[in-house]
């Protein structure tokens, strides 16, 4: 059963815990071969990898334009219409990311400003096999093509057959990727970073993965970029005395279905809204297909928090930075102005975690083990770089060339004090 606490102490040095956890020594190295074999084997390697972790039987690693074909007319149609819906609403939101560069000249012979300039090919990694994420698909592919990068290649594991589930494809085409590769893991992380014969180089990498993929997305940054490296799933749900228990129990157990690692807490200033929630808790894990993985997240990780008010709840909640995070309350308007630290915020009794999962238009890719400090969810910006850039007359550099002079003598780089005084020395200024 859920832990209910009444310390604050011990539920925060618990929770905060939760990002200190290392990646083995072990996946650290198997790792790295696997990248190594990748850089040098190109597909074979990758084809050899598949088989060996996920049984795939396969003679290429590209979808081909009848594979897309067929795994559209094989897609559910009812869920195809929904897709669609989702992306129309992923669009809009995103599309208000969207900015421009600036220019500035109020000063006489300068001009100055930045460029925003969309990333030439990104890597999209979706998680697959046993399971099918469309969602992902589209969280991550439509900001990349508002963005207006032009070349999205998404990688995704086959199943033993060799092939995408019909729900990723459909996914895939409502979104717009261009290109789609058979293989997942570390060795598809590798193909996007180094490149192989089939498959393009990318610049950038995004999407989820287990253990083996954050750690080869790791490994592999510096070559390329990518978005953050995910931890396991995360929900804060902060009720007040009137919350209804089937609601928040039912939403802390939809972050526990998806790992024995993830989180789920509920902080509330009711004793006994807190044992309804976790006599709830019970009732529905019972109803789980995943019960055993959601009741092993629950005992583990899952705790109840009760304090003496909100606000205080809040300032946990600040403290712990978490992934998703519930204002299930009356008036959750009066409390999301102290809010600091949260990736995504759900306001409300009628606002589940999973209205933002897949339908509602706020990215669903965001930071977990408490980057929220400092890390936000994946948006328009994540697919796209700035270049600044500046003009100078030679009346302009002249008034600043001795300043420019003295700065960088003082940092002992003469050369570079050179580079702006030599351009008037001939003529004695």
């Amino acid at each position: 059963m859920i832990r209910i606490l009444s310390s604050r102490e011990t539920a925060m040095e618990d929770i905060l815990s939760r990002g200190e956890n290392r990646v083995p020594e072990t996946v650290e190295r198997d790792v790295r071969a696997i990248l190594d074999e990748v850089k040098a084997g190109g597909d074979s390697a990758v084809l050899a990898f598949n088989k060996k972790f996920g049984g795939a039987e396969q003679n290429s690693l590209l979808v081909t334009a009848e594979e897309m074909e067929e795994g559209w007319e094989k897609a559910d149609k009812e869920l195809i219409r929904i897709l669609e819906r989702a992306k129309e609403n992923i669009e809009a939101f995103h599309c208000r990311q969207k900015r421009e560069g600036f220019i500035a000249s109020d000063k006489p012979g300068i001009i100055m400003g930045q460029r925003i300039t969309p990333i030439d090919k990104v890597g999209l990694y979706v998680p697959g096999g046993t399971a099918s994420y469309p969602s992902t698909v589209l969280m991550n592919a439509v900001p990349a093509k508002i963005a207006g990068v032009p070349q999205i290649v998404m990688t995704t594991p086959p199943g033993p057959d060799g092939k995408i589930a019909p729900a990723i494809l459909a996914a895939a085409k409502i979104a717009g990727v261009d290109t789609i590769v058979k293989a997942g893991g570390a060795q598809a992380v590798a193909a996007l970073a180094y490149g192989t014969e089939s498959i393009p180089r990318v610049d950038k990498i995004v999407g989820p993965g287990n253990i083996f993929v954050a750690t080869a997305k790791k490994q592999v940054f510096g070559l390329v970029d990518i978005d953050m490296i995910a931890g396991p799933s995360e929900i804060l749900v902060i009720a007040d005395a009137k919350a209804n228990p089937a609601f928040v129990a039912a939403d802390l157990l939809s972050q526990a279905e998806h790992d024995r690692l993830s989180s789920a807490v509920l902080i509330c200033d009711s004793m006994a809204l807190a044992e309804n929630v976790a006599q709830e808790i019970e009732r529905q894990l019972a109803l789980l297909p995943r019960q055993e993985i959601a009741r092993e997240s629950i005992e583990k990780n899952g705790k109840i928090i009760v304090t003496d008010n909100l606000l205080e709840g809040v300032e946990i909640s600040n403290a712990l930075a978490p992934e998703h995070l519930e204002l299930c309350v009356d008036e959750p308007f009066a409390l999301l102005g102290a809010v600091k630290h949260a990736g995504s915020i759900f306001l409300g009794r009628y606002a589940p975690e999973a209205l933002g999962d897949y339908l509602a238009g706020p990215n669903h890719t965001l930071p977990t083990m408490g980057a929220a400090r400092f890390a936000s969810p994946l948006s328009v910006d994540d697919f796209c770089k700035k270049s600044s850039y500046l003009y100078y007359t030679r009346e302009a550099l002249m008034g600043v060339k001795d300043d420019i002079g003295v700065f960088a003598t003082a940092e002992g780089l003469n050369a570079h004090a050179r580079s702006a005084l030599i351009r008037f020395e001939e003529e004695g200024v």
